[in-house]
């Protein structure tokens, strides 16, 4: 999934670690494959080649995921849509490319959710616009975050933490204490320690038994003309979302709050606020596009870095 994998969990044995440990690898692999973009074999891929010409039949697992993203959509009102990728797919962040004004625009009437058409009796997937694309990066991290849980949960794992990139989900406490959670500062220097990052932290969230994601502008993008590219697209406009440094949500599960931190990132503080405020059991923190701090009503005034 283009991004590093971290477990932490404590074991009654040495050999249930890392039994467990394996079982985890193996399933975030199992998830990449089957929702890379970039594998060619992936079912993503056989997707975004054949559903624009003929209904596509996809896995349950697959057909599962891709519905809670157009839940996500729906409610979101096309803030997150998983057809970014339509537009999406032109920007190189490696090599420093972008789409022109004339591609965007040529391009962009393909983002349009409600152009997915499921049919849950054959567990098949259509495009019904020209051109349309789907990409997963906006949930699948969470979701595969999840069902590392669960397979923890099954071994009998009942403190860990499993982490794939922005998303996170813990199980249980850390032995006694709270999992210690900081949010990172957006322009921080990659060159800091872990422990540097720490003390400069904006937020730092003691969190027990729950998701948390965070969508930044700083994973994978490049500056070109002083310009920030990067890999969270405004559904709206084609172009990277600039009324955020980052988003962070807190939920019940990584699935959605991946996919809320998305939607948040994109909206910005006061409309992404506004709509963490009005679901149940979910909270967030974001850093608009000054470096402002700005928290939901679930939340008390955060515990700065600083001392």
């Amino acid at each position: 999934m283009g991004t590093s994998v971290r477990v932490e969990l404590w074991a009654e044995a040495p050999a249930q670690a890392e039994t467990a440990i394996a079982a985890v690898m193996a399933e975030m692999r199992h998830i990449d494959a089957l929702m890379s973009p970039l594998k060619s074999d992936s079912e993503l891929a056989l997707i975004n080649r054949e559903a624009g010409k003929k209904p596509v039949v996809i896995s349950k697992e697959l057909f599962t995921l891709i519905q809670r993203a157009q839940a996500v959509s729906r409610l979101t009102q096309g803030v997150f849509d998983i057809s970014f990728a339509s537009v999406g797919y032109l920007y190189d962040y490696r090599k420093g490319i972008h789409p022109s004004a004339s591609q965007i625009r040529a391009h962009l009437p393909a983002v349009n959710y409600r152009a997915i058409k499921l049919d849950t009796q054959a567990h098949s997937l259509f495009f019904s616009l020209p051109g349309m694309r789907i990409d997963l990066g906006g949930i699948a991290k969470g979701y595969a975050v999840d069902r590392a849980i669960r397979l923890l949960q099954q071994r009998g794992i009942r403190h860990a933490l499993v982490s794939a990139g922005g998303d996170s989900r813990l199980l249980g406490d850390r032995r006694g204490r709270p999992w210690i959670i900081g949010i990172r500062n957006p322009r921080d220097t990659p060159k800091r320690t872990l422990e540097e990052k720490a003390r400069t932290s904006p937020v730092v969230l003691p969190l027990s038994d729950i998701a948390i994601s965070t969508s930044g502008d700083y994973e994978r993008y490049f500056i070109r003309d002083g310009v920030r590219y990067h890999h969270i697209i405004n559904t709206k406009t084609g172009r990277s979302a600039r009324a955020s440094e980052s988003a962070t949500v807190i939920g019940p599960d990584a699935t959605l709050t991946d996919a809320l931190s998305t939607s948040v990132f994109i909206l910005g503080a006061t409309k992404g606020i506004a709509l963490i405020n009005q679901l149940s059991g979910f909270d967030a923190v974001v850093i608009d596009a000054k470096g402002r701090l700005f928290y939901s009503d679930g939340l008390m005034p955060p515990r700065t870095g600083k001392k």
